[in-house]
């Protein structure tokens, strides 16, 4: 509900009952014309229109209405609430997800190892409001998608331009490492760390994994390492972005959890293996969790104004009754 800045400007409702008292004293009334409409011996003319007493009725009401909002808006509504504002850094994060042909895998509840990665994700990033998030793409080559940041409405939408094969068909985990590494290692967040979500092994890129792993410790942090998906057959289905091509089939899933057990070692974090939603929305609280500091903090209220929408719904609805009585009723307003 809104609330009122100048509640003084209500007094003006008065001019209503105002009016209707000179109305009766007869001090302000419309100027009339007595006629007559019967003959001699004739009936006197009676008006039955109950669709014009009707409209007439609504008309009035209408106007009344929109008085009342127009008279609202000098009121100047406004809606507050309070925002909580963040007065001291927290942990800043960045996901680097792999974007390789074969997180097109659906093993994860049905859905693909991306479309998985990234639901999560955004759950995982509204629920921990003082952290900053980033986000980088491996394929063939790495590049940052988001830089760390708070603005949610940002990363969200960021999230949604990811696809499977959008860097080709490679999987260059340690320059998606490195990447990562380089964007973090200026920040003064009092921690740090990197989310790796991946279902292969590094077959591309100029970096080794454990290269990136060493200099990601040297810079103070971590670097967590989730293995998406099943070993096995697993059922596929991709479409090239660069052809438009469409594979479909099953992949023999089969990636080497010990060389991504040692890049987790090598940065001080740890290493999952997630094959459900459930598994991976625990893994990304319990690394959230594991990361998370505590932060300063105040409230800030944050105002909405509200006087225009006040003041162009009055003026339709006076509009309206404007066009009931001169259109449809043919009365002199």
């Amino acid at each position: 509900m809104p609330s009122f800045q100048n509640p003084a400007a209500f007094l003006m409702l008065l001019l209503i009952p105002l009016l209707y008292l000179l109305r009766k004293l007869k001090i302000f009334t419309k100027i009339t014309f007595p006629a007559v409409l019967a003959d001699w011996n004739g009936k006197a003319f009676k008006w039955n229109g109950k669709a014009r007493r009707f409209f007439s009725i609504l008309a009035k009401i209408i106007m009344g209405t929109g008085f009342v909002c127009v008279i609202g808006a000098f009121a100047d509504p406004v809606i507050s609430w309070q925002e909580k504002v963040y007065t001291s850094l927290g942990t800043d994060v960045i996901f680097v997800v792999d974007t390789s042909p074969s997180m097109a895998a659906k093993d994860i509840d049905g859905n693909t190892r991306l479309e998985a990665a990234k639901n999560t994700i955004k759950l995982v990033s509204q629920e921990y409001e003082g952290f900053r998030f980033g986000i980088v793409v491996l394929g063939s080559d790495a590049s940052v998608f988001v830089p760390p940041t708070s603005d949610r409405s940002l990363f969200r939408k960021r999230i949604d331009d990811i696809h499977v094969g959008i860097l080709g068909n490679g999987s260059a985990i340690g320059d998606g490492l490195s990447t990562a590494v380089c964007h973090l290692a200026s920040s003064k967040a009092p921690k740090k760390c990197i989310i790796l979500m991946t279902d292969g092994e590094n077959n591309a890129g100029v970096i080794h994994p454990e290269t990136a792993a060493v200099l990601a410790a040297d810079n103070e942090i971590a670097i967590y390492v989730v293995g998406v998906g099943s070993k096995g057959s697993v059922p596929i289905e991709y479409t090239d972005p660069s052809t438009g091509k469409l594979y479909s089939g099953y992949l023999d899933s089969n990636f080497n959890s010990a060389s991504l057990r040692k890049i987790s070692s090598l940065a001080n974090g740890r290493y999952f293996e997630v094959k459900t939603i459930d598994e991976l929305k625990t893994t990304l609280n319990t690394v959230a969790k594991t990361e998370n500091v505590t932060q300063n903090f105040t409230y800030k209220t944050m105002n909405e104004l509200l006087y225009d929408k006040f003041l162009l719904f009055g003026s339709i609805l006076l509009l309206l009754a404007w066009i009931i009585k001169r259109l449809l009723l043919n009365e002199v307003v």
